[in-house]
């Protein structure tokens, strides 16, 4: 079949640029050469023993069949126990669609509410596959530029220059991939006063040092709360999502899934259920380890020229200025991991506002932080 019948909402797809930094690490490790990884933003941790007992339990228990396809009722039910206690909102578990990692929630949702000619708005810079999501439902990414000032944050008079005309959402994430910032209480409720649904990122809640993240739950009902099990509980790979979403909108999401996945896996749904009611004491030692290497790095970028003007105080990311050293932040990153075997996320994979920036992640040791600061340092004493 000749490559011009593939769909254009395929072809047009953009690649994911801090995987093909991750996958040039890979190559260079199978040759011998030692890689620092600080590019990807993947818990070091291992998943918590209780939730891989709850796995082993459920297989033992014979838990290996199909579920229902909103998920089962013990994780539903334990996600709105979470909710309720973490952000005093009342939900019902038939608002809960559990899936295979956020990412397939946000296939869905935006498969479901998303046509030709629909915007979203959303930062620039902000989490590299969104806008694909977006263009792959035939709708349109708006992006609206953010500034390191505002912590890289909407500030509303520019929402209300851009109008409301086509414009079907806001998309948001707090705490913000690549920024590591929050959004603030007043602008969720600016926000919220638009009368406009709000897409809410929420896979990060849980890691923040400094503050208090907030749920779009809190303030409005008129919106679609995407989280997962992945970041929080290190639980990558078992794909694990849910979306919260109006009840009117249930039955079209659980057709789909019903039609293009059938349910989750069932393993992971019961792991879900331990990492809710039985894991906080581990996610308190990840965390406290987190805000110590958070500390260490930004202190260490900053020494050696990085711009930091607003801190991070979220997720475990650093979007460092880096225009002293660089405008190609692609070409940069590429350099700087042949060179020096460090891999960074290149600004430019979260749009051009992020051009001239480096993302930094600290879901690695600190030993490993340090050694890849000190490559960092004798690399650019060279370049200097």
């Amino acid at each position: 079949m000749e490559e011009k019948r593939i769909n254009p909402c395929c072809q047009n797809l953009s690649s994911f640029k801090v995987m093909d930094v991750l996958e040039r690490a890979c190559t260079l490790e199978q040759t011998g050469r030692d890689i620092i990884h600080l590019q990807i933003g993947e818990p070091d941790f291992d998943t918590p023993q209780c939730i891989k007992e709850a796995a082993c339990q459920a297989i033992q228990d014979g838990r290996c069949h199909y579920t229902h396809s909103l998920g089962i009722i013990e994780l539903r039910e334990a996600i709105c126990t979470h909710y309720e206690q973490k952000y005093k909102v009342i939900i019902h578990p038939d608002q809960i669609l559990v899936t295979s990692g956020t990412s397939a929630a946000m296939l869905l949702v935006f498969s479901l509410l998303l046509q030709a000619g629909d915007r979203v708005l959303l930062s620039d810079p902000s989490y590299a596959c969104y806008p694909n999501f977006i263009r792959f439902a035939g709708a349109v990414p708006d992006f609206l530029p953010v500034h390191e000032k505002d912590g890289f944050q909407f500030q509303m008079e520019n929402i209300l220059a851009r109008g409301t005309k086509n414009l079907r959402g806001i998309l948001i994430n707090s705490p913000a991939n690549p920024t590591g910032t929050l959004i603030s209480s007043d602008l969720f409720q600016e926000l919220s006063n638009l009368d406009v649904p709000i897409f809410s990122d929420e896979i990060y809640h849980g890691l923040v040092y400094e503050g208090q993240e907030r749920s779009v739950l809190e303030f409005t009902d008129n919106c679609f709360v995407f989280n997962g099990f992945s970041k929080l509980y290190a639980m990558t790979g078992w794909r694990l999502g849910y979306v919260i979403a109006p009840k009117n909108f249930m039955r079209k999401l659980q057709t789909m899934q019903q039609n293009f996945f059938l349910c989750t896996s069932s393993i992971a749904q019961w792991a879900g259920v331990a990492a809710l009611t039985k894991a906080q004491d581990d996610v308190a030692h990840m965390k406290s380890i987190y805000n110590q290497r958070r500390q260490y790095m930004i202190s260490r970028l900053r020494d050696l020229g990085f711009g930091i003007m607003v801190e991070p105080t979220g997720a475990f990311y650093v979007l460092a200025n880096a225009k002293k050293y660089t405008s190609d932040s692609l070409a940069f990153t590429f350099d700087l991991l042949e060179q020096a075997g460090v891999g960074v996320a290149p600004g430019i994979d979260f749009g051009p506002g992020a051009e001239g920036y480096l993302r930094f992640s600290y879901a690695n040791s600190l030993e490993n932080i340090k050694e890849g600061m000190a490559r960092l340092e004798k690399y650019l004493g060279e370049l200097a």
